[in-house]
């Protein structure tokens, strides 16, 4: 079924799960295989991959990896942790304490539904920085050049992500009479968060939708193909591991830019109206860090001279 409206696109309706197990013979049901975490998992995966690549070419580095494969091993463990750990603590104290703490206080459990969503992208950033840290303090290795890595790995993972969100209908944008518009199904199925009723396997609609900003569409290019294309054309043709924490500098800065322009078009939570200011989200204040650190790193990498190659 396909939402209907002139000049306007219409959502595909893919379901949110690629497969569904029958677990009827245990009394379970069925268990929903979810793009979201299908998407997840595939970036940390490929994410792991690509660092592998990265580190069996010392040549990138100057002469000499910074990392062996035991070292991205356990990075790949650490942040596995972080990204789910801190993605859900970023978001309870992002996000719920701050804006949702009457309800909270109405339901504490609400806290650890993670399945009802509430991810952070910040607090995964900082889950996945201490994961760094831990790496490069336990295995003996240069901590800027292992935040290289997950600078040049790390937007794969944003791409498949927001690429989930759309497949999921959520975190669409703000209403648009533009080209570009697509109508989302809004409805509110069975007062889950999500529009999708899981035992009619379908869509709902409330007959009021307007055509959107497909906002996780312009995040996941923003935020994720193009700095995976511009840092990856960078590390492999003009050599940008040779100055550490240049990688990781470059993708705070895209990150910071790419959500600070997709936040313009992207429907802040229903939670932050009249707390937050129209003209600032809680996404753009949050990805203010990321600009001064990203833009620290840049500068003192670039203040320096690229290791040398002699003997690569």
């Amino acid at each position: 079924m396909y939402a209907l409206m002139t000049s306007a696109l219409s959502f595909p309706e893919f379901s949110p799960a690629l497969i569904e197990i029958d677990l009827g013979f245990a009394g379970l049901g069925s268990f929903p295989i979810r793009w979201y975490a299908l998407a997840y998992i595939a970036g940390l995966v490929i994410g792991w991959r690509y660092a592998l690549a990265l580190a069996a070419r010392p040549k990138l580095w100057g002469g000499t990896s910074p990392a062996t494969k035991d070292d991205i091993d356990d990075l790949l463990f650490y942040a596995t942790l972080g990204v789910i750990l801190g993605g859900r603590i970023g978001y309870i104290l992002f996000y719920q304490l701050p804006f949702q703490f009457d309800s909270v206080q109405r339901d504490p459990m609400s806290l650890l539904r993670i399945w009802e969503g509430g991810m952070s992208f910040h607090g995964g950033l900082l889950g996945v920085t201490i994961a760094i840290l831990l790496v490069a303090k336990q295995r003996g290795v240069k901590l800027m050049s292992i935040g290289d890595i997950a600078g040049v790995v790390t937007p794969i993972g944003l791409f498949l992500g927001r690429c989930a969100n759309f497949i999921n209908a959520e975190l669409y944008g703000r209403h648009t009479d533009a080209s570009v518009g697509m109508v989302f199904p809004e409805g509110n199925a069975g007062g889950t968060p999500s529009a999708y009723d899981w035992n009619a396997n379908a869509w709902v609609y409330t007959g009021n939708e307007m055509p959107r900003h497909p906002s996780q569409l312009y995040e996941a290019t923003l935020e994720g193909l193009v700095p995976a294309i511009v840092i990856s054309v960078l590390v492999w043709k003009f050599g940008l591991l040779k100055r550490p924490g240049l990688a990781a500098g470059l993708f705070l800065l895209f990150y910071g830019a790419g959500r600070t322009i997709s936040e313009q078009f992207r429907e802040p939570d229903s939670f932050t109206w009249g707390v937050m200011p129209d003209w600032l989200t809680m996404g753009q204040l949050l990805s203010l860090p990321m600009w001064i650190g990203g833009a620290f790193l840049v500068w003192n990498a670039l203040r320096k001279p690229p290791v040398s190659t002699a003997g690569a």
